[in-house]
């Protein structure tokens, strides 16, 4: 044979499948049939006969050639074939997007029910519990936040209890109102629908924050129904812009939404007829076991034993060295060894580990490191900001003496900046670390969007010109077209008749809101200019830019003193497109998964409302049942109720709004050096691009994300080391090392595990509250004390007196 064959490594087989080639494996179909790569192709050139196995060659016209291993993705057969005319054709009916085209199905069956009773009671019960777990775990030191990944797996068996156990007597027999209380078995189309509407509860409305900044920190007044409405306004505004963006977003193949992906093979595995092999357990089994023992380990880091939540044991060997408990205390130091043994402190900020890609994860670990251990310590001990005079890692805000900030001594009557008392106060001061999380945002917003010019330019150039002008579709518009649309008007009038109402709410309560009219329009117009591009980019890239930072900028730059103001504006101006977002990959799922818009539409508006009330009703009730809950001065050490999430909220309304970024970042402030970081994000792509093109065959430098460096420590605070720490270790070996070796193992019980360890761990949390936290029934002994580091936020500056720490 005059071809030559080229041998190659598996790891270079791994690479040539990443450029676009595909495996051909030339097994026989039964050995193909047992296990096989993802996507490979099967031609058998090996075959069993009754003499022996035999190879097959295959003969052109001159010589005979080998058949190759692997090829670059194109056809075996050719031009004239038939087979191949009618493979082009399906090619083109289905999705262009590789991923989808593997993952999605291509059949529809319209007769699977999709809105039934089963549907209504599992859907509303599951945003309830949802809305309200998240919303009560959000206020404790480990904010556990429950995805709808857990509603997902837990209703399966419900829904299957339910068919079994419900009559199937039918009301209403040949009307228009008939319906039964159960069609038949439980499907996957009522299962979609029922984790569409209970994701409307899995996310807290970050109006909430507003709730509690007003009444918590600032210690004004804020009625119920007037919280109410900013908090319906804000998640209704949301839905607004995903039903006009709908058509860009949802319906182009080109838009195909990462994340979902995941969903939808986790649905179909779900529904999947599946048998128990000898020895293993079904997963529904693994769930149940799983969910038993989260559900019961929780008991100790939740009440026996709180220490447990950070391991910090360098505390306990050096108890009386600040510089040992600065460098390893979990929550209030560096970390430098703190490991959390409780599943809300691994998964409080940064979600699941285990859904975390490990490329993901070692992008984050990366910067994390670089800003907890190079950055902070070296300006720490270098003194840069008179970082000595503050806690090492703390988001408070202090005076030039190390003190607490008065906030309210610079508050006037009307709720506005005193500038005669802010000038008697002095200037406001943050930690070092704090004030480096800002710079690290500042980055991460420039070099986001350098990142996806340079990386991802091209791509998205063509898929949006794919998407908005080509309108070329696929199977699953295709199929989608069979079902009644929702007319675009019935979302213009929910977005304008919200419109209006925010302004109505906004002015008619400006005394207790402060935004005025004209801000509500410019906080809609940000967010109508940016849901398209920002939605572009997170459907085709999986990455969002953030702009709370710079709509806290523009506001705090027109409209200083007002933190009020500054707070509602960033809620209506970014967190309606974030709503927006999550909104339009809702109805992305359903789109792959072939539910009725009209169906999505009214679990959307009816989940979308239940949150609303029980997230705010949930907030109402702690905050009038929790005594002294946030304040960390008068809070019982060891207590959870500490806030982390909505101090940070507060300080940020104190720096943008109160004071305004002018006198903190701009000319007249401390840290107008930081600004140099939105340089230095935007330069950051640029020489990761660069060293890309200089070394293409350093593969590694494809997978180095600046955003992902960047956006690694904007959780902290109100994260700390330990849970960085923790979620990194077990990201590690979820990402790497059980995906790496255990692959069959990770493919059918990773995200199960997940689901399961969050749906124990709020249950019991909740239990524990009911049961002994409303009773006031608590320990006192060594295990209940925080992390044991006690010195690890004393400043360490000469002359700095701090109550508890020792004098320098």
């Amino acid at each position: 044979s005059g071809a030559e064959v080229i041998t190659v490594d598996v790891h270079e087989a791994k690479n040539l499948l990443s450029q676009g080639y595909r495996y051909l494996d030339v097994r026989t179909e039964e050995e193909f049939k047992n296990g096989h790569v993802e996507n490979a192709l099967n031609i058998a050139y090996m075959f069993n006969t009754p003499e022996a196995r035999s190879s097959m060659t295959i003969e052109t016209e001159d010589e005979e050639t080998s058949v190759p291993f692997i090829q670059k993705n194109e056809s075996f057969y050719s031009s004239d074939s038939k087979e191949e005319e009618k493979n082009e054709e399906e090619e083109e009916e289905n999705s262009p997007v590789e991923q989808v085209a593997l993952t999605v199905p291509l059949t529809d069956d319209q007769s699977l029910p999709v809105v039934t009773f089963r549907m209504w009671v599992l859907g509303a019960a599951a945003c309830f519990l949802l809305s309200f777990l998240n919303q009560f775990f959000w206020y404790r030191r480990e904010p556990l936040s429950i995805s709808a990944v857990s509603a997902q797996i837990a209703v399966v068996p419900l829904g299957h209890l339910m068919a079994a156990a419900l009559p199937r007597r039918v009301f209403f027999q040949g009307q228009k109102w008939e319906f039964s209380l159960n069609p038949g078995p439980f499907g996957v189309k009522e299962h979609v629908l029922i984790t569409i509407f209970a994701n409307s509860g899995a996310a807290n409305p970050y109006s909430i924050h507003v709730v509690s900044a007003v009444k918590i920190f600032y210690g004004r007044s804020l009625t119920f129904w007037v919280a109410l409405g900013v908090v319906l306004t804000t998640q209704i505004l949301g839905f607004g812009w995903a039903g006009l963006f709908r058509r860009y977003l949802v319906e182009p193949a080109a838009m195909w939404w990462p994340q979902n992906l995941v969903q939808v093979s986790l649905f179909r595995a779900l529904h999947d007829k599946e048998e128990r092999a000898r020895g293993e357990l079904t997963r529904n089994q693994f769930f149940l076991i799983a969910f038993l023992c989260s559900f019961a380990y929780y008991v100790f880091p939740g009440y026996l034993f709180p220490k447990l939540t950070s391991v910090s044991w360098l505390c306990w060997i050096f108890s009386s060295s600040i510089l040992v408990q600065q460098l390893g205390s979990g929550l209030h130091g560096l970390g430098i060894g703190a490991i959390g043994l409780d599943w809300s402190s691994i998964s409080s900020y940064l979600g699941s580990p285990l859904a975390s890609p490990w490329f993901a994860t070692a992008n984050i670990a990366v910067g994390y490191i670089v800003c907890m251990y190079v950055i902070t310590p070296t300006m720490y001990w270098l003194n840069i900001y008179n970082a000595k005079t503050f806690p090492i890692f703390s988001d408070g805000l202090f005076t030039s003496d190390g003190q607490k900030y008065n906030i309210s001594a610079i508050i006037d009557s009307n709720f506005h900046i005193d500038l005669e008392a802010y000038e008697r106060e002095g200037r406001l001061y943050l930690s070092t670390f704090f004030a480096m999380t800002y710079a690290f945002s500042f980055a991460c917003l420039t070099a986001t969007i350098v990142h996806v010019f340079l990386f991802h330019g091209r791509d998205l150039w063509l898929l949006s010109k794919s998407a908005f002008k080509e309108r070329k579709m696929d199977v699953h518009t295709r199929l989608m077209q069979k079902y009644k649309q929702v007319p675009e008007w019935w979302f213009t009038c929910i977005l304008l008749v919200n419109i209006a109402a925010t302004i109505l709410i906004c002015e008619y309560y400006k005394d207790q809101l402060q935004l005025p009219w004209w801000g509500v329009l410019l906080a809609c117009f940000l967010a109508f200019s940016f849901t398209l591009p920002v939605g572009v980019i997170t459907s085709t890239t999986n990455q969002t830019p953030g702009l709370n930072v710079i709509t806290e900028y523009i506001i705090g730059y027109l409209y200083p003193g007002y933190p009020v103001a500054n707070m509602c504006f960033k809620v209506y101006g970014y967190i309606s497109m974030k709503q927006a977002l999550i909104f339009l990959q809702d109805l992305k799922l359903g789109h792959y998964m072939k539910i009725p818009p009209r169906a999505m539409f009214m679990a959307q508006v009816v989940g979308t409302l239940i949150s609303a009330l029980v997230h705010l009703g949930t907030a109402w009730w702690l905050m009038d049942t929790v005594p002294n809950i946030c304040d960390r001065a008068v809070l019982p050490s060891g207590s959870p109720w500490t806030c982390p999430g909505d101090h940070v909220f507060y300080d940020a309304s104190v720096i943008w709004g109160l004071i305004g970024p002018r006198r903190i970042f701009g000319d007249l402030g401390y840290y107008s050096a930081i600004n140099w970081s939105f340089l230095v994000g935007a330069l950051a792509p640029f020489l990761v691009w660069l060293a890309h093109k200089a070394f293409p065959n350093e593969h590694w430098i494809r997978f180095v994300s600046v955003p992902v460096l960047l956006v690694s420590v904007i959780n902290m605070p109100p994260a700390t080391a330990v849970n960085y720490n923790s979620w990194i270790i077990i990201g590690f070996i979820s990402g790497y090392v059980a995906y790496r070796y255990y692959r069959d193992w990770w493919s059918r019980h990773n995200y199960v595990l997940s689901g399961a360890l969050d749906a124990g761990l709020a249950f019991m949390g909740v239990f524990l509250y009911l049961c002994l936290g409303m009773e006031h029934v608590s320990l006192d002994w060594w295990g209940s004390d925080g992390d044991g580091c006690p010195l690890a936020s004393c400043p360490t500056a000469q002359g700095i007196i701090v109550k508890g720490c020792p004098i320098f």
